[in-house]
């Protein structure tokens, strides 16, 4: 792979195609696995997402009898909490990559920079709207619905396992919350693709065709309202807090990395992945990609877009047929 393939334009493109997971190959293959599920998958931003719901859940969670009982207090220390983590990674890669532009534009998928004077952000800035929206909007809903959720367990309402004696159960639903996330994810997407619901909500999210991290969860409420209501199955399904709380982190924290507009974060002779080039082809092309690779369901419904210029023929060919 070359080091900097670029486009016509000079963006920054990957020169690879975009692969199913390696846990999804048949027959199995089990090493390939592994690797997949230990390293591919979850370092580094999974790894950091497990230790915030550790720091969270063991010092920065109210106990569970005050949850008991909505009180300002309590969600207010929950919402404190959400907006650090999310203003810790996506205000941190904003201000490297972005203010700082500590790389310039090496692996950028745009070689644009955000945009200012334009009618289409509040107050004409790309970043303090994709602040607002992500933090007056986002960090409260996923907040109000992380309450709900230990107030219904608080109340013995849904039934709390323990770790000492669900121990793998526990494990389990570690990993189970990024395939969840990335699930649910797809539908809501999908859904907020039909023209009505496009119109009232997602336009505000696909404003931002060249991204940074704070444009990850800039959505509009009503998208904001279906993107976190994978909390709803835990209200049938029982977890332990922590499982809570690291859902709270991945889905409001992990999109800002994912939409960070830089394919690799470089730092000395480090180089960490921090991009999505598989939802950046969203954004560019809009009718494609409408989840992400861990759950590839683009692939069984045929909107899969591998980054190659014949899979993109073969999309627009799609699109063609169904218009």
């Amino acid at each position: 792979m070359s080091a900097q393939p670029h486009n016509t334009s000079g963006d920054y493109q990957p020169d690879h195609i975009i692969k199913l997971p390696a846990i999804f190959a048949w027959p199995p293959k089990l090493i390939a696995a592994l690797r997949y599920l230990l390293w591919t998958m979850m370092f580094p931003w999974g790894y950091f997402y497990a230790g915030f719901a550790f720091i969270a859940w063991n010092w920065w969670l109210p106990p569970m009898q005050e949850m008991a009982q909505f009180k300002v207090g309590w969600i207010a220390q929950i919402w404190l909490r959400n907006a650090f983590f999310l203003t810790l990674i996506a205000g941190g890669l904003h201000w490297w990559l972005h203010m700082r532009r500590a790389q310039g534009t090496q692996y950028k998928y745009d070689r644009k920079w955000l945009a200012k004077r334009n009618k289409r952000f509040l107050w004409g800035d790309q970043v303090r709207d994709n602040i607002f929206w992500s933090i007056v909007s986002g960090i409260t809903i996923v907040t109000a619905y992380e309450a709900i959720t230990h107030w219904i367990y608080a109340n013995d309402y849904a039934l709390m396992p323990l770790i000492s004696e669900h121990p793998a159960y526990l494990l389990a639903w570690v990993y189970g919350i990024f395939f969840w996330g990335t699930v649910h994810f797809y539908f809501v997407h999908r859904a907020m693709h039909f023209p009505r619901l496009y119109k009232i909500a997602h336009e505000l999210h696909h404003r931002n065709i060249n991204m940074g991290p704070w444009t990850g969860i800039s959505m509009h409420p009503v998208e904001h309202l279906l993107y976190f209501s994978g909390f709803i199955l835990f209200w049938i399904v029982p977890v332990h807090p922590f499982v809570i709380v690291l859902f709270s982190i991945y889905m409001a924290v992990s999109p800002a990395p994912s939409h960070s507009g830089f394919n690799y974060l470089v730092v000395g002779r480090f180089k960490i992945f921090t991009g999505d080039w598989f939802h950046q082809l969203h954004h560019q092309h809009f009718n494609l990609n409408y989840g992400n690779t861990t759950s590839p369901i683009d692939w069984l419904f045929g909107s899969w877009h591998d980054g190659s210029e014949g899979s993109l023929r073969d999309q627009r060919d799609k699109m063609r047929a169904r218009a």
